[in-house]
């Protein structure tokens, strides 16, 4: 694919070059294009390096390859990071007086910015303005991160880590298209990750899940609007995504109680996380070490369903307006396939969508891609094709949009 990075003069045009490099390392042709107040930041040999094309800043650089007007026609993206209040409200009207504004102007693909700037700029209304401006000619404009600015300052504005941009433009890569904010106003509740039931200090019943999918279903709900609570078990080494709020649980007990918490007045819960169904009846006091007092079994008691319980809630009308999806992590055995189960786990649930994953073989668990299916209480069934996780987030909330209430 043909990818155009376009660089604004900000602090943070360092990370564009961790951009580049991961798009170049994944087999994408990559242009730089540079405003010139991003060239005091970073050097134009740097993008050069690691483009391996020539990087200009003006629409006079080599004219008889009309490159105004050609790099935009010719490419399959376009990402700005960082996107300035001044490059973004350049682009918002219009304007074409460089080789980035010129090439966003021609541009026919997806256009993904990536805002970065001090609070103040980011809230001002000019700046909303024009980012309602760019939302509406087609362009997909993230929410920025929280955190720390330039000098003291923190707060909203900061640019999302270059992994996070990666990790929505090739999904726009993948959709072909923009994300609708049809999520503007929402409250959404997310939980990820596996929860772990301790045995003793030391050791602990788990489960394979890494709460990638649970990230990038509140990564794109995030990215479409939606005011986005995660709950988060066991996910090691994931990195919070821009602008959702994280709540760290370990235990399923401690997972049921959050969700409880956050999900009144929510308008969506979507339980992504892998609960442990039991949990040691016992938590021994010190480690348990081999010798005459070693264990020759471990009692087991039931942990509580909390999809079920949503759905118990929301019947008793206490999240009567509250659509409840569910995920289901099956394998197929002498009773039946895949579908089968998870067919007859819809029906107990209650629920109003079942995402179904296959599980084994490197499916699903602690790998980048996923698929399955998504059933529908009103006994729809669609496949959802293999991809990135994002993407079959994004899948899943182009379904759950006409659900809410």
């Amino acid at each position: 694919m043909r990818i155009v990075v376009g660089v604004g003069g900000g602090i943070a045009a360092y990370k564009a070059c961790s951009l580049v490099r991961k798009f170049t390392e994944t087999g994408h042709d990559v242009r730089v294009i540079p405003t010139e107040s991003a060239l005091q930041f970073v050097g134009k040999a740097t993008f050069e390096a690691l483009s391996g094309n020539p990087v200009n800043t003006g629409v006079f650089a080599d004219v008889p390859e009309v490159p105004h007007v050609r790099i935009g026609q010719e490419a399959d993206l376009v990402v700005i990071a960082p996107a300035t209040a001044d490059l973004m409200a350049r682009a918002a009207s219009g304007r074409a007086d460089d080789l980035l504004t010129a090439t966003l102007l021609t541009a026919r693909c997806p256009v993904l910015f990536a805002p970065a700037m001090h609070t103040e700029m980011w809230e001002h209304p000019a700046t909303k303005a024009n980012v309602a401006a760019l939302r509406a000619h087609g362009s997909t404009v993230m929410e920025p991160a929280s955190g720390r600015l330039t000098g003291a300052d923190t707060g909203p504005g900061r640019l999302p880590e270059p992994e996070e941009i990666f990790t929505l433009a090739s999904l726009l890569l993948e959709r072909a298209d923009a994300l609708p904010r049809d999520l503007e106003g929402r409250r959404v509740v997310v939980s990820a990750g596996g929860t772990r039931e301790p045995l003793d200090p030391v050791r602990f019943l788990g489960n394979r899940s890494s709460g990638k999918q649970g990230y990038a279903m509140a990564r794109v709900a995030a990215q479409r609007g939606a005011q986005v609570v995660l709950i988060a078990g066991n996910t090691i080494g994931l990195e919070p995504p821009a602008s959702v709020e994280v709540v760290h649980v370990t235990t399923a007990e401690q997972m049921g109680t959050a969700v409880d918490k956050h999900s009144v007045g929510a308008d969506a819960v979507i339980m992504a996380a892998a609960v442990a169904d039991f949990r040691p009846s016992n938590v021994a006091a010190a480690k348990i070490k081999k010798g005459a007092n070693e264990p020759n079994s471990i009692e087991l008691t039931k942990n509580r369903d909390i999809l079920a319980g949503l759905v118990q809630a929301r019947r008793d009308g206490q999240l009567a307006e509250t659509a409840i999806v569910g995920f289901a992590a099956e394998t197929g055995d002498e009773h039946g396939d895949v579908l089968t189960h998870a067919r007859a786990k819809l029906a107990r649930k209650g629920c109003d969508l079942l995402v179904v994953n296959a599980v084994g073989d490197g499916k699903a668990f602690e790998v980048d891609n996923n698929d399955g299916w998504l059933l529908g209480a009103d006994g729809t069934e669609q496949s959802l094709d293999h991809g990135s996780k994002a993407l079959l987030a994004s899948r899943v909330l182009d379904a759950l949009g006409p659900l809410l209430r």
